[in-house]
C-alpha cells in the first residue's frame, strides 16, 4: 500500500510560478523502476496528463505545458516536484500526483497507475 500527499496548490495571477510536492510513503514504495505522475482535472472536465517521471530519469509533459513545467524526483525517489512556470489561466484545475509501474507507452494513462493523492487545488487568475 502507498500513501501520496500533495502540497503547494494556491491561487496566483497569470505569469506567475507554483511548486507542487508529493510526498509518498507505505511498504509498497519498495518496488523499484516506479513512475510518479501528474494529472490535472479542471472543473467540470476530464482529467488530463501533465508529466511523468521515471525513477531512473526520463519524462514526458503533456504539449500544452512543454517549456512551462519542469517534473523532477528527490534522490530517495519518494517526492515528486512538479515546477510550473508562467502560468496560464487554462492550468487551473485540481492536481494529483500517482506512483506506479506502467508501461511506458501508458505513462500518461491515469488509469495505468496504481495509486493517486486525493489532490492539491490550482487556480490561476487573469
Amino acid at each position: 500500500q502507498v500513501q501520496l500527499l500533495e502540497s503547494g496548490g494556491g491561487s496566483v495571477q497569470a505569469g506567475g510560478s507554483l511548486r507542487l510536492s508529493c510526498v509518498a510513503s507505505g511498504p509498497g514504495l519498495l518496488a523499484p523502476s516506479r513512475r510518479m505522475a501528474w494529472f490535472r482535472q479542471p472543473l467540470g472536465k476530464g482529467r488530463e496528463a501533465v508529466a511523468s517521471i521515471v525513477s531512473d530519469g526520463p519524462t514526458t509533459y503533456a504539449d500544452s505545458v512543454k517549456g512551462r513545467f519542469t517534473i523532477s524526483l528527490n534522490d530517495a525517489m519518494d517526492t515528486s516536484y512538479l515546477q510550473m512556470d508562467s502560468l496560464e489561466v487554462e492550468d487551473t484545475g485540481m492536481y494529483y500526483c500517482t506512483v506506479g509501474r506502467p508501461l511506458s507507452a501508458d505513462a500518461m494513462v491515469f488509469t495505468s497507475y496504481k495509486y493517486s493523492g486525493r489532490g492539491t487545488q490550482v487556480t490561476v487568475s487573469a
